[in-house]
């Protein structure tokens, strides 16, 4: 054991404090970050919304697997989403991938039930269906875990480090009952900012890890369920887990760092509001993107087009990797639309005359093409 004390065996846990002072640029930008994003969200269509939200939820899953090293079957866990969205998708599904939608959408979905013991062992069901192979050695599913002590250590196993301890097992069920009433009771909390108290949610029930496997996957959905209840919406149009495994070495430095302190917990709160401002800016931008991929399709919705130019077209209104940011070349044209060099010329040149694209400076084969402003 550690000399200095866990957090869990400091007096007065599980009494968390903060700056607020500190905090409050942070909750102000993330309020407002929210707020357009909400905003913004009027604008789209129904199917755009849903299609937009299967997106973000798709990569809630497959990135808050992959903190814990696993990668999954993207086809799969996304065949289980559409399912249940009601779209008409293809694909095969499997028991882990069905588990993982079903998790996701009851704890965002059922944001107005309370969260107790029972509908925790449910979502840990969910996440290790009975016959899933992965499991490669026996756990206590759907059940706290047992005797042991539950500690996260690296190095060498005869001088190994522990990073963190757990509360042991004969205090969990009680400091679990405390965490469920704390969560329930705030929900309705108008003295408590709804992002404080998701990121208090997230590192309480961390610290508790009352599951053998899993608990990081479980933390992120209490706090995709308390970001839910933040905002009152049952569609996710953010993935806060994609920006957790960006800064992933970030993300369990600071958990560590605070295990260790005193019940300030100021230095955890402002990482996490700082990833999620960072999740919802980039929420921002992709349903900016919905908006002006829409707007230009009104706009030319008279004009004759190829299949092959329309493809081109989406892939630079979608942006991103995929989008060339930097323009497009006629050579690219060339492999994306799998035409001809001079069919690939023709068909932007047409783009030109309607006004669809407009050249970028340079010349040559160097010359580059972007969706006209």
């Amino acid at each position: 054991m550690n000399n200095r004390l866990w957090i869990w065996q400091q007096p007065d846990w599980p009494r968390f404090s903060w700056q607020a002072e500190t905090l409050a640029p942070l909750l102000r930008a993330c309020a407002q970050a929210q707020g357009r994003l909400l905003g913004m969200l009027g604008a789209v269509g129904a199917d755009t919304e849903v299609q937009s939200s299967l997106d973000a939820m798709l990569q809630n899953i497959v990135t808050s697997s992959a903190i814990e090293g696993e990668q999954l079957n993207v086809g799969s866990v996304r065949s289980s989403l559409a399912r249940r969205l009601g779209l008409n998708e293809e694909g095969r599904t499997t028991s882990r991938s069905e588990g993982l939608a079903q998790l996701l959408l009851d704890a965002t979905g059922g944001l107005h039930e309370p969260l107790d013991e029972q509908r925790l062992f449910t979502w840990h069901r969910w996440l290790f269906p009975g016959d899933d192979p992965l499991l490669a050695r026996p756990l206590r599913v759907g059940a706290l875990r047992g005797e042991e002590p539950m500690q996260v250590v690296s190095g060498r196993i005869d001088q190994p480090t522990v990073h963190f301890e757990a509360p042991p097992r004969t205090v969990l069920e009680a400091q679990l009952a405390e965490f469920l009433a704390w969560f329930n009771s705030s929900y309705s909390d108008a003295s408590l900012d709804p992002f404080l108290r998701a990121g208090i949610a997230h590192f309480w029930f961390v610290t508790l890890h009352p599951f053998d496997d899993g608990n990081g996957r479980l933390t992120r959905a209490v706090t995709d369920m308390a970001l839910a209840q933040s905002e009152q919406q049952v569609i996710r149009f953010y993935a806060m887990s994609a920006s957790i495994l960006d800064d992933r070495a970030g993300y369990y430095r600071i958990l560590e760092l605070s295990q260790k302190g005193g019940l300030d917990i100021t230095a955890w709160l402002q990482w996490f509001l700082e990833t999620l401002l960072k999740s919802l800016q980039q929420a921002l931008v992709r349903i900016d993107r919905v908006l002006a991929k829409a707007r230009f399709w009104q706009a030319h919705r008279s004009q004759a087009l190829s299949a092959e130019q329309i493809k081109v077209l989406n892939r630079l209104l979608d942006g991103g990797e995929r989008g060339f940011e930097g323009g497009i070349s006629a050579a690219q044209y060339q492999a994306v639309a799998k035409v001809s060099k001079a069919t690939a010329t023709r068909h932007l040149s047409d783009l030109l005359e309607k006004g669809c694209i407009e050249r970028l400076p340079g010349g040559g084969r160097s010359t580059r093409y972007r969706i006209a402003p």
